[in-house]
């Protein structure tokens, strides 16, 4: 079954990675939510398309990494 999650968020407000100023700095990461989504987009090409997930399942992905 595909997910037909609605197009990335645009008059939301997106939050830049905490990470984002170690290293190099080249390596950023935008994220934007919504009630029933979370957007993900590249900070250094905000005008290409982002990606969208489903909170819930974008909530397990971050607990998965937090236990790595």
């Amino acid at each position: 079954m595909r997910d037909t999650a609605p197009a990335a968020p645009t008059a939301v407000n997106w939050r830049k990675s905490s990470h984002s100023g170690e290293g190099d700095g080249n390596e950023c990461v935008e994220v934007a939510n919504s009630p029933t989504h979370v957007a993900v987009r590249d900070s250094k090409a905000p005008a290409r398309a982002a990606l969208t997930f489903p909170t819930p399942a974008f909530a397990r992905f971050l607990a998965r990494l937090k236990e790595s």
